[in-house]
């Protein structure tokens, strides 16, 4: 089967194409055939496209919305100028699978996209009122690209961390909150952090249910999730995904009570203050420079500038800190996985995290970390460490494409 991966943002469409079934999924050969990012959306927008083992091709086009990006992917897959073996016209795209940020208590699993399962998206809006929306009006376009002759699935970014317990995902607030409103921790980046447990699993032969590790996913946007017998029991981000690490914009963890000593200090809304800690904050904020790790890191280094240098303090401060709380709201852990763009290409940074975590048996081994970047894998501590530490790449699309075909296939899920 090809299967179509859509990532719909307000303005842009991020998207591969995965040649995958039942059968490639267990011996895992998947097969990349295409991807590519639109962005701009609503106006002269920039493409680039990128067919396995070409090079980019960049161009820009107007398109009005997330339809228009849609059926130029479609075109430009269907051509000869892509190269793509097997793409000849749009019956040869099988299915379609979204990712949806915000599934509510609702989706514990991905599913086939019906009017019902539309509606319940549009139910979460108000817990992801950035996202949901965006997914929704991709959703709607690919079902009148493709028309109902083709499947389409939605994948839950919130989906794998509902299996929670309750004391891990209720706020300390008035009970009749949660039951009126479902204000509730939820968690995000739950098809990266499922994808990275996976492959460990594949890496070192161990069991689901013997699975206990602590996974980091570092980009500009940061979460860790507490794994435990293979099932997600705590998760940095919250209700929203502001809370928890230090972010590139995003504040993480604060004291709630600054939002209102903002707003009258500074004179803005409570809707301005939101925007700040979600667009101004975190490592921008902190530097006042730049959002951009490798950017903070390079004025760190070649300028010596003092707040670059604090940015990264923090940033690995408050990481150390969530690794500690886990490992001790578990009982211990045998790994820490280091994911996303900052995680994976890193080393400085993952360098700057591991000392304070040689109490729990976590050697670093400095010759092993410095090779683990540019989408290598692979372990980074010494042999023996009793608390090992890997790198493993990320892949959202390839699990958001098999679960397409499971979701497709009625075959069962287990996260």
């Amino acid at each position: 089967m090809n299967i179509l991966v859509l990532n719909c943002g307000s303005s842009s469409v991020k998207f591969q194409l995965i040649g995958t079934d039942l059968e490639r999924i267990a011996q895992n050969t998947d097969e990349r055939l295409a991807r590519g990012t639109i962005e701009r959306i609503g106006g002269e927008a920039i493409v680039t496209l990128q067919s396995n083992g070409r090079e980019p091709q960049r161009s820009t086009a107007p398109l009005r919305d997330a339809r228009a990006a849609i059926e130029l992917i479609l075109r430009w897959a269907c051509s000869e100028t892509s190269g793509i073996d097997g793409i000849k016209s749009v019956a040869d795209v099988h299915a379609v699978g979204h990712r949806v940020v915000h599934g509510g208590e609702r989706f514990t699993y991905s599913v086939v996209i019906t009017d019902e399962v539309l509606r319940g998206i549009e139910d979460c809006i108000d817990l992801a009122p950035l996202h949901n929306p965006a997914n929704i009006g991709g959703i709607t376009a690919a079902r009148e690209v493709f028309g109902p002759g083709v499947a389409q699935a939605a994948v839950f970014d919130t989906a794998f961390h509902q299996t929670l317990p309750d004391h891990a995902y209720l706020y300390a607030l008035p009970y009749q909150l949660y039951r009126r409103h479902r204000v509730r921790r939820y968690g995000f980046h739950g098809t990266s952090h499922r994808y990275v447990a996976y492959r460990y699993r594949q890496l070192t032969g161990m069991a689901r249910e013997k699975t206990n590790i602590i996974t980091l996913h570092l980009g500009n946007g940061c979460s860790a999730a507490a794994i435990r017998a293979g099932d997600s029991i705590d998760t940095s981000m919250g209700l929203t995904p502001l809370e928890g690490l230090v972010m590139g914009t995003r504040s993480g963890d604060i004291d709630p009570a600054i939002i209102d000593f903002i707003a009258a200090k500074e004179g803005l809304s409570s809707r301005e203050v939101e925007t700040l800690l979600n667009k101004q904050s975190g490592l921008i904020g902190i530097s006042g420079l730049t959002n951009d790790m490798r950017e903070l890191l390079a004025e760190a280094h070649e300028n010596d500038d003092r707040r670059a240098r604090l940015a990264i303090e923090i940033f690995c401060y408050r990481v150390r800190k969530y690794i500690g709380s886990y490992l001790a709201a578990m009982g211990g852990a045998d790994a820490v996985i280091f994911a996303g763009g900052i995680g994976e290409n890193s080393a400085e940074v993952r360098a700057s995290i591991c000392p304070g975590l040689e109490w729990m048996g976590l050697e670093l081994d400095a010759e092993r970390n410095a090779a683990q970047i540019d989408g290598h894998e692979g372990l980074i501590t010494r042999d023996g460490s009793r608390l090992a530490a890997y790198v493993i790449p990320t892949d959202e699309e390839l699990l958001i494409a098999r679960d397409t075909v499971r979701c497709v296939r009625g075959v069962p899920q287990r996260f």
